[in-house]
């Protein structure tokens, strides 16, 4: 019983190691202080590059960018003189802070499930975007499924309870998949029985099916209220599918289509569907053969968010270019560049500037590859993703260049609140040091007198106090 309480009081103390000096959000929450940032070099992704600018942060919202600004009576002010502010980068394809495995992989149509059910607010990852300077992204389901769950638009509200980090007012989406991985023929899913599809045409014709039988159900719903309408008595409804109503959603032009694929044919293939049925797919994911088909992406109206030089790791993605976004960015195509990674959220911004480098993107068009791009396609853009008044507070302050491989980010604010700084961090650091080896001199964790292995503290506690990269870094098809 001693040793079980010492394991909980280690637990305890980790998951505080790894949180904010002070827990934040949540009901009474004192708002955010008015900020002043002086005399950077601000980088708006909507209207250029601005030399020494001041900005002015109040109320969690950006009230004015312009030069020799006056600070607020109260103000925290920051000199940024040599610095540079960029808006909070977005991710457009995450699957940060969600507990457990992202896919549901016993159905091949899981619209039923959603990524709002698992979300981990003490996920150590989250700390590690802010300190890449990513303030949103989007949380999706897996690639196991044609159709998968729904997915969440986010804000990395580090301290903050769970229901703090969906963001207001975005438009839900959900998560398709085509090729490999929802026809499940590149790996096996131990204790699992053999599941339809195992082709590409079979997903394809998984998604149809679930159209048509959405719009059977939408119709049945439709004739049901009309004659409620009419004052028929005595009407029975029809039965609630949790599975179609998401589906009815997107036929309804109310839910994004987040779609993962790889081969221009199969992107072909999803967009003469949508057309079928009268919905648009919202981005296509990884896209990694869009330059092939950047055309008629552009003329189907979808965006793309794909990697830029991340390839080569099962067949269907050996076609890939370096000069993909580029490609899609001068055919039209509102295109974003995304992690898909843990570890690669934390460096997107070097992922931006390689295409200036594969393609020659201007760098305002680099930098709305992971800020104003990926916000349009979350349908966020009038909130967040450019530095312009009246939008959210969601900067990054950086000592160099952000495209610079020397550059790291200083501070970090969402909704003006400042939730990454590196001074803070680094005066921690000693306090946190101490704690471990106090820890670790712990009763529970002192080998015992026989010589034995001494117990280990819970696989949760071990993360959240270590931050284990091995255990976060997953990269795509190995877990998706």
């Amino acid at each position: 019983m001693k040793r079980l309480l010492t394991l909980a009081i280690f637990f305890v103390a980790a998951c505080a190691a790894a949180a904010p000096a002070q827990t934040r959000g949540g009901g009474g929450a004192a708002a955010p202080p008015d900020t002043l940032i002086r005399n950077a070099t601000v980088l708006t992704a909507s209207r250029g590059t601005l030399e020494a600018t001041d900005i002015i942060i109040r109320g969690g919202k950006i009230a004015s960018v312009g030069k020799n600004l006056r600070a607020p009576d109260g103000a925290r002010t920051i000199d940024a003189t040599g610095k540079f502010v960029i808006p909070g980068i977005i991710d457009a394809h995450s699957h940060a802070m969600m507990d457990g495995s992202v896919n549901e992989c016993t159905r091949s149509v899981t619209s039923m499930v959603t990524t709002r059910d698992v979300l981990n607010p003490t996920a150590v990852n989250i700390y590690r975007h802010l300190a890449g300077g990513t303030t949103a992204g989007l949380l999706l389901h897996g690639s196991c499924n044609a159709i998968g769950g729904m997915s969440t638009t986010v804000k990395f509200k580090w301290g903050h309870p769970a229901s703090d980090f969906p963001v207001p007012g975005a438009p839900p989406g959900i998560k398709f998949a085509l090729g490999e991985n929802p026809k499940r023929t590149n790996f096996n899913i131990p204790g699992l029985a053999p599941r339809y599809p195992a082709t590409r045409m079979g997903v394809e014709e998984v998604i149809r099916y679930a159209f048509t039988s959405a719009r059977d159900y939408k119709r049945d719903w439709d004739e049901y209220r009309a004659a409620a309408a009419r004052g028929v008595k005595n009407l029975i409804p029809p039965r609630r599918d949790l599975e179609l109503e998401p589906l009815v959603e997107i036929l309804e032009g109310k839910r994004f289509v987040h779609s993962h694929c790889y081969r221009a044919d199969e992107i072909l293939m999803l967009i003469n569907l949508a057309d079928e049925f009268g919905f648009k797919v919202k981005t296509f994911q990884h896209v990694l053969e869009g330059y092939k088909v950047a055309a008629e992406i552009a003329r189907h109206g979808a965006g793309a968010s794909t990697f830029t030089d991340f390839w080569g790791y099962k067949m269907e993605a050996y076609d890939a270019i370096a000069h993909n976004a580029a490609v899609l960015v001068r055919h039209g195509v509102v295109t974003s560049v995304n992690s898909d990674s843990d570890e690669r959220a934390r460096r997107l911004n070097i992922e931006a500037a390689k295409t200036m480098r594969y393609g020659g993107l201007t760098e305002e068009e680099a930098l709305r590859l992971v800020t104003l791009n990926p916000a349009i396609q979350l349908g966020i853009d009038k909130r967040t993703g450019s530095i312009d008044v009246g939008k959210d507070a969601d900067l990054a302050i950086w000592n160099a260049h952000p495209f610079s491989v020397y550059a790291r980010v200083e501070q970090t604010f969402v909704d003006g609140e400042l939730l990454f700084d590196r001074a803070a961090d680094i005066a921690r650091r000693p306090a946190l040091e101490a704690e471990r080896k106090a820890l670790e001199a712990a009763e529970a964790n002192r080998a015992p007198a026989q010589g034995g292995t001494p117990p280990r503290p819970p696989a949760a506690a071990r993360r959240a106090y270590t931050h284990d990269d091995d255990v976060q870094d997953k990269e795509e098809d190995h877990q998706r």
